[in-house]
């Protein structure tokens, strides 16, 4: 998904306690690749269509091997794929887990799948294929750095409206300066994700239930996301509304979690923004696809390709 954002002027993966990226935490990666991504129009799920040669999933891998600042790699697919991805990722030291019905609720299960306590976290779509490996590791080293909450974001190039729920009134211009487009990989404390999520399901849980509450102060965090969002709510993308229908669909209080990142501005918690990068475009639709087609034949021949002697 791309977030647009208004800003102020079923493995258990096991990990060494600290990391091989010459700091003492470790830095885990989960890659996101549990989605059908239908809109791809491809006969098989998005993560696993082939771009020049290699999928989504495993150039999402290698950006994050590249990076030099992950230590592990831990891939949520739905049970159904795990055969295929095995194969595809031949080589690859990463850990498999089982996704759930959506991309909020597959995060989570990676997450618990975490044997760690302390740790980096980077989350990231494996259709964010040509993600280029030092923005991974801008993204990784500012949480390392202190920041509990980390999104490489974008200045936003065209001019977004606020409108009515039916799309069909324009009821306001966001200042430009203010908004930005997000990316992935995002990155965070560990810990703190762990506690927005547990918050955030549980209340998720007691929605289903037809036990609406929690406390206060969860009640307020809502409502104040909500009405902070308000300005920007009219202008977010179809793919950021059908993410967040899962929580939607079972009456969460106040809050729909569009990303991460979102789930921890809830929580209460500060995001902190890098710079993002333009090659770190989702691969969402037909069109996508060609521009990363072209991309690859002209710039991959160049990089990797050793000349004929």
């Amino acid at each position: 998904m791309t977030s647009i954002w208004m800003i102020s002027a079923s493995t258990t993966m096991t990990a060494r306690t600290s990391g091989g990226n010459g700091t003492s935490s470790p830095v885990v990666a989960l890659i996101a690749a549990a989605g059908r991504g239908t809109r791809l129009g491809a006969e098989i799920p998005k993560a696993y269509v082939p771009l020049r040669g290699r999928s989504l999933l495993e150039r999402s891998v290698t950006a994050m091997e590249t990076s030099e600042i992950v230590d592990h790699i831990g891939v949520i697919v739905s049970p159904d794929m795990e055969s295929h991805a095995r194969q595809l990722l031949r080589g690859h030291d990463v850990q498999f887990i089982h996704g759930a019905g959506e991309r909020a609720d597959s995060v989570w299960e990676g997450l618990k799948a975490l044997s760690l306590i302390d740790a980096t976290v980077l989350i990231h779509d494996a259709a964010r294929a040509l993600t280029p490996p030092g923005m991974i590791a801008r993204v990784a080293r500012a949480v390392l750095d202190g920041a509990p909450a980390v999104v490489p974001v974008l200045p936003v190039a065209d001019t977004i409206k606020r409108v009515t729920e039916d799309g069909a009134t324009v009821m306001g211009t966001p200042d430009r300066a203010t908004l930005r487009a997000v990316q992935t990989p995002q990155g965070f404390d560990l810990a703190t994700l762990r506690a927005a999520n547990e918050k955030y399901f549980a209340q998720v849980g007691s929605a289903a239930d037809g036990k609406i509450g929690g406390d206060a102060g969860g009640q307020s965090a809502a409502a104040e996301s909500a009405a902070a969002g308000s300005a920007v709510a009219g202008s977010a993308t179809t793919e950021a509304a059908a993410a967040g229908s899962a929580v939607a669909g079972v009456g969460h209080p106040g809050f729909t979690a569009t990303d991460d990142a979102s789930l921890m501005e809830w929580f209460g918690v500060p995001v902190t923004t890098v710079q993002g990068d333009p090659m770190a475009f989702k691969i969402t639709t037909p069109i996508d696809l060609v521009l990363a087609e072209r991309i690859t034949e002209e710039a991959e021949p160049t990089v990797f390709d050793v000349p004929d002697s």
